[in-house]
């Protein structure tokens, strides 16, 4: 254990282990009051709640996956592409319904969103596929098995309905299709035949009867000038989330004195949470924040360019697109650049689901570190050998 730790990426490491403990310390102060007057449990509610998900992070990160080589991903992607599958579906007759989507299966004290683990499944299932097919180099066509997988996921989340999750998961696999280097003149007539194809799906959603996008959903998509729409439920929350970064200033307000967060951000902890980190501690704190959020892209994006082999590289280049649209998709829904789609942001917001999710997908990178150290240190003794 203590020789994997020391091949680690240090600074992705001690990253990921500050906004951890950045998200838990702002998680308890966002939450602190709406779990009293919304919620009525006590005001470390959702801190001591997160903590659990953290802590079984961290743990299953060191114990099983910075041990568990990804050369061995193979025998068990069949079992998570049917799980996932399986889950999507099932959440149509089993599936807890909140604010309009039907995402959530109760389990316990848990609540599991199978649309955030579809995202790193579609990422460990294009690394292990594409590592075997450029080897035996595949035809273009073979090579669409992991997009028509995508799709599946794509309508599946689609229809729950959650469009902020489908859109990711669409992402993730367009952007980690076109890095695998197969043939790119098949690649420019499949991305004609793709375009066809997402009509086509568009026009199956729309008539099938199943509301793609419900009604509150339709009203994000009404999202500019979100202060002259304050008595709307989009406008209210952005135009919140402006006072809450304008009432912060340059130094805040201080940790745990924050206005907003007395129900007028009704989602403080969780899709909200960075307004009220600005509220509290300033913009400049904001400003590192975001900072640090580019220098785990940066270690991420590091790894997946020195990667050895191409599964590996796969496996970081699709964690930092997770982590990627997540952050964009969130920073510009709270800023009204686009509609809010109830997207996290990593490592900050509330989420038992997101957080096991991102936290193990950090961790599958630093395995993929690992043994990109452990193969180059092979090479060193073999080529030492032959001197």
């Amino acid at each position: 254990m203590k020789n994997l730790i020391l091949k680690m990426d240090k600074p992705l490491l001690i990253l990921t282990i500050i906004y951890s403990i950045l998200g838990l310390v702002m998680i308890l102060s966002a939450s602190s009051v709406s779990a009293v007057l919304r919620y009525n449990v006590p005001s470390s509610y959702f801190f001591i709640r997160q903590a659990i998900f953290v802590s079984a992070s961290f743990l299953i990160g060191f114990l099983f996956v910075i041990r568990f080589p990804t050369s061995k991903y193979k025998y068990i992607t069949p079992l998570l592409v049917l799980g996932i599958l399986a889950s999507l579906a099932g959440l149509f007759i089993y599936g807890k319904i909140t604010n309009g989507a039907q995402s959530w299966y109760r389990v316990g004290f848990f609540n599991l969103q199978p649309a955030e683990f579809a995202k790193s499944v579609i990422i460990i299932y294009m690394a292990v596929f594409y590592s075997k097919s450029l080897k035996k180099k595949k035809s273009i066509y073979y090579n669409l098995i992991p997009v028509a997988v995508a799709i599946l996921f794509f309508v599946l989340i689609a229809m729950q309905p959650d469009l902020g999750g489908a859109i990711i998961v669409a992402g993730i696999s367009f952007f980690l299709f076109n890095i695998v280097p197969i043939d790119s003149k098949g690649k420019a007539k499949l991305m004609k035949v793709g375009a066809i194809g997402a009509v086509l799906i568009a026009v199956l959603l729309l008539y099938s009867g199943t509301e793609f996008l419900n009604a509150m959903q339709m009203s994000r998509l009404e999202f500019k000038n979100p202060c002259s729409r304050y008595s709307e439920n989009t406008g209210y929350q952005v135009c919140n989330g402006f006072i809450a970064i304008h009432n912060g200033g340059l130094f805040g307000l201080g940790l745990g004195n924050s206005t907003q967060k007395y129900l007028y951000l009704p989602e403080a902890h969780t899709d909200f949470i960075f307004p009220i980190l600005v509220e509290e501690l300033g913009l400049i704190a904001g400003g590192l924040v975001l900072i640090g959020y580019g220098a785990i892209l940066y270690r991420i994006l590091k790894i997946a360019k020195t990667a050895d082999n191409p599964r590996g590289a796969i496996l970081a280049y699709g964690t930092f697109l997770m982590l990627l649209f997540h952050l964009l998709v969130n920073f510009m829904g709270i800023l009204a650049l686009i509609p809010l789609t109830g997207v996290p942001v990593p490592f900050l917001s509330y989420g038992g689901s997101y957080t096991i999710n991102v936290l193990t997908m950090t961790f599958v990178v630093q395995r993929v570190a690992i043994e990109t150290k452990n193969n180059q240190a092979k090479r060193e003794i073999a080529e030492m050998s032959k001197k």
